[in-house]
């Protein structure tokens, strides 16, 4: 489970204007809430931020939040939401939720996929639907990623949420009938992609 330290602030003001005023000076608002807290208006340095996430994406990460000023001085937690602006993409709004050692917290883990499928090598198209999990377990039981070896599946084959196996001290959250990925014939995914090109 991968940790990282960020640096930042308690806000004192809220708003849109105060928000606005922040992203030109080069932060992002963030807020930090949790299970018997209120919730904790922040700003991090946009620079510093963007560092880390593209560093760490696609991974499991445990922030500690270093508080350069208040009477916090630091708390741990995972990222929630990222909102992006529509046009530039650039990170706006940043939510975390600090999480207690010993109490167990929701978190969505990476899958990888180990493996070349049988039904690829026969000329079917691997389809994937969920690239991450969401699972409960303690802080510490946080695995980096998920691993599944899918070299077995052939054509037709399926691989749902309630195939996949994890250690006794991890819930997976997701519903047990949701597909994961599928292999399908190479002309199935060919009319797929001409329905989709038609709803367009």
């Amino acid at each position: 489970m991968k940790q990282v330290t960020l640096k930042v602030n308690k806000r004192e003001k809220t708003g849109k204007e105060v928000a606005k005023k922040l992203r030109k000076a080069g932060f992002i608002p963030a807020i930090l809430y949790g299970k018997g807290m209120e919730p904790l208006p922040l700003t991090i340095k946009y620079s510093d931020f963007e560092k880390v996430y593209k560093r760490y994406k696609g991974e499991a990460v445990i922030y500690t939040l270093e508080f350069e000023n208040g009477s916090v001085s630091r708390k741990q937690a995972i990222l929630k939401e990222i909102q992006r602006h529509p046009v530039t993409d650039m990170v706006i709004h940043v939510d975390f939720q600090a999480i207690e050692e010993g109490k167990p917290i929701e978190i969505k883990v990476p899958l990888e996929f180990v493996g070349k499928p049988v039904g690829v090598t026969k000329g079917g198209v691997l389809e994937i639907m969920l690239h991450e999990l969401t699972i409960e377990c303690l802080p510490k039981d946080i695995p980096d990623k998920i691993t599944v070896d899918i070299s077995n599946l052939d054509v037709g084959d399926s691989l749902h949420v309630a195939d996949i196996k994890v250690p006794e001290n991890i819930k997976i959250v997701d519903s047990p009938e949701e597909t994961i990925l599928t292999i399908v014939a190479e002309e199935v995914s060919e009319e797929i992609e001409e329905v989709t090109e038609t709803t367009e």
